[in-house]
């Protein structure tokens, strides 16, 4: 699974699994998320150099941050707990599980009001 969130405002800009890692699923991902986004601004926090790679074919920064990184660990976490409970009970295609986490993403950026956030959510954080 890869995601990007904004670790500014909490909004999830991107959520897609994949059956295999690597460079080029991620490429693939940071491309598409490239055509929806200007990431000009973006710096990536990654957890390996795989990532690294495939952010420079795309022209885009990032670096190994573990300290900032363990800020959105807490967000992982929550969307980790709810895939396993998801996973657990689901029967379906790979299209229906990117459905999935399409829903997911609008209720959290849109509906769920964030602590950090002071109870806005983070649709409510960019639009302030």
């Amino acid at each position: 699974m890869q995601y990007v969130i904004d670790t500014e405002t909490k909004l999830i800009l991107d959520v897609e699994l994949f059956g295999r890692h690597g460079t080029d699923p991620t490429a693939a991902f940071l491309h598409r998320l490239s055509e929806k986004h200007d990431l000009s601004d973006a710096v990536f926090l990654v957890d390996g150099y795989g990532y690294q790679t495939a952010l420079s074919r795309l022209g885009l920064s990032g670096r190994l941050d573990y300290v900032e990184r363990n800020l959105i660990e807490k967000w992982f976490h929550t969307l980790k707990m709810r895939t396993d409970r998801f996973h657990n009970s689901w029967v379906g295609s790979h299209g229906s599980v990117r459905e999935w986490f399409i829903q997911f993403a609008q209720y959290y950026n849109y509906q769920r009001p964030h602590q950090a956030l002071d109870g806005r959510t983070p649709v409510e954080e960019v639009t302030n």
